[in-house]
């Protein structure tokens, strides 16, 4: 048996895990993170006994907990197999590498696809996002300022998407920080494939991060999500060009829940994508020109100028858990009762489940948490 083989066979168990509380049918991270805080370890959730299950969790969700899924072996043969690819990385919660910031956010993953340098994660970073459709002066100052801050040894974090995105991984990739792209899409699968160069250069020289499983499709449900992963990971957030509904503040308000800075570019009254950055400056955000100003801004930071903490509006929570009922609800039914366009309803729900007040289920079903 050669030592690879040898080392996958010894972390199975461990794996087999992690990924049994990951898949187990009608569970999500905020129960799974539940039962953690009680039996510490998947081990120990799985030999509990029917009768202390319940002390946590509905019927349902104990009895889930106690069937092994069907494809439990395939999938770990699966990721076995991946992590043995030169460059490729399993990290569990409970992994040393994990990153720690990212330990401590609210559902936070517990299972990390890495390909690349995992040495990035634990690094100083910051999270450079903005418009998929971005204007050529957004673009041209969101890898500028991306450079100068990977120059001064600052690690940039963003979403590998077309526009700003691209533009600061980038500015990353050439300066000495480099970068971390959080997919929103299996590890293996590279979306948008306009960004596939890039993605090869990252995973050659920085660092690709997903939560999903291999062959994950992309989804408009998972791209909202995978940005508590891009605040979660970075220092702070800075929002270089972004319109008033977008991504981007999504995962600003991230950031700001969690406890980080916000930064944003102001531009002019009259452009569509300075709409966002400006709306983000009006709620607190730090007003930055340059990224001298963001190291200066950091540097506020690290002497305990944290931002604020952000809470999901008294009256929308109380809209959304009476239209959820008490039964799992599917997000498109939920937006026809709340007349609101689903899409825009998903970073709202997110903000949500980030608060504890509802989860999400498998097959794109939420089930209120609060009475």
């Amino acid at each position: 048996m050669h030592a690879t083989d040898s080392l996958a066979e010894s972390t199975r168990p461990a794996l087999a895990g992690w990924l049994r509380l990951q898949q187990t049918d009608g569970v999500g991270l905020l129960t799974a993170h539940k039962l953690l805080e009680q039996y510490a370890t998947p081990a120990a959730i799985f030999a509990a006994s029917r009768s202390g299950l319940l002390e946590l969790v509905a019927p349902r969700q104990a009895d889930a907990v106690l069937a092994v899924p069907a494809d439990l072996e395939r999938q770990l043969d699966a990721m076995l197999a991946w992590q043995q690819q030169p460059g490729n990385l399993l990290l569990t919660l409970d992994h040393p590498a994990y990153p720690e910031d990212l330990r401590h956010i609210v559902g936070a993953p517990l299972i990390l696809y890495v390909k690349g340098n995992a040495g990035l994660l634990p690094q100083r970073s910051v999270a450079v996002v903005g418009s998929r459709n971005a204007s050529r002066q957004g673009v041209l100052n969101a890898g500028h300022m991306a450079l100068a801050l990977s120059d001064a040894g600052v690690t940039i974090v963003s979403g590998l998407a077309l526009g700003i995105d691209a533009a600061a991984h980038t500015g990353g990739l050439d300066g000495p920080g480099g970068t971390i792209a959080v997919l929103g899409t299996g590890i293996d699968r590279i979306y948008p494939a306009r960004n596939g160069a890039l993605a090869r250069r990252i995973a050659e020289e920085g660092c690709l991060v997903s939560e999903y499983a291999l062959g994950t499709p992309p989804s408009r449900d998972n791209f909202p999500r995978r940005n508590r992963i891009i605040s979660g990971l970075a220092r702070g957030v800075l929002v270089v060009e972004a319109a008033a509904k977008s991504g981007s503040l999504i995962t600003a308000r991230l950031a700001a829940s969690q406890g980080r800075d916000v930064y944003a570019v102001p531009g002019s009254i009259h452009a569509t994508l300075s709409k966002g950055c400006h709306q983000l400056i009006r709620e607190g955000a730090k007003l930055v020109e340059s990224a001298a100003d963001v190291l200066s801004a950091m540097q506020m930071l690290a002497d305990g100028q944290a931002g604020a903490r952000a809470a999901p509006d008294d009256s929308f929570v109380d809209r959304v858990l009476d239209a959820m009922g008490e039964d799992p609800v599917q997000a498109e039914v939920l937006a026809l009762h709340l007349g609101q366009p689903a899409g825009e309803l998903q970073g709202q729900l997110l903000a949500l489940e980030l608060a504890g007040l509802l989860e999400r289920l498998p097959g794109g079903m939420f089930q209120r948490l609060r009475a």
